[in-house]
């Protein structure tokens, strides 16, 4: 019985310490094959996308948002550029070190044709992030919206 429980816990240990050392692959995370679509809301189990008109080409606001998400904290850049019009970012959760990503890009409005910023965050591992990535996304862009004056409706 020792030996089943050593092992149990043995793997535990194992696959926590491979959650917090795993590659991120920036291929992986930074193409987000998301079709074309309007402003809005979009929530899922596994993630959160927000649509959302900007000013101008919206690259104000895309640098005002990365100040932002950088100064979370367990929160890096993965890979893009600010001027390339996106980037993606990883967070990790504080006890285990779960890995989110986060990718924000400069995107065509389906409906209007007009610059939109697009915000999509999913977890790596699991099923469900229990609604984590949305509410750090609406805190990153309510923050976004105190700072900069900008109320830009999102439907």
């Amino acid at each position: 019985m020792k030996f089943i429980l050593f092992g149990f816990v043995a793997a535990v240990v194992a696959l926590l310490i491979y959650i917090r050392v795993a590659p991120s692959r920036a291929a992986d995370w930074h193409e987000t094959k998301l079709p074309a679509m309007g402003l809005g809301q979009f929530p899922a189990e596994s993630g959160y996308v927000e649509q959302r008109a900007v000013r101008g080409d919206g690259r104000a606001e895309m640098a005002a948002l990365d100040r932002i998400i950088r100064a979370t904290p367990r929160t890096m850049g993965l890979v893009g550029t600010l001027e390339s019009g996106k980037m993606t970012y990883v967070t990790r959760s504080r006890v285990c070190g779960f890995p989110d990503y986060t990718t924000v890009s400069l995107v065509t409005d389906a409906a209007t044709g007009q610059p939109a910023l697009q915000v999509f965050g999913r977890l790596r591992f699991g099923r469900s992030d229990l609604g984590v990535n949305r509410a750090r996304i609406e805190g990153w862009l309510a923050q976004l919206d105190a700072g900069t004056g900008t109320d830009t409706p999102t439907s």
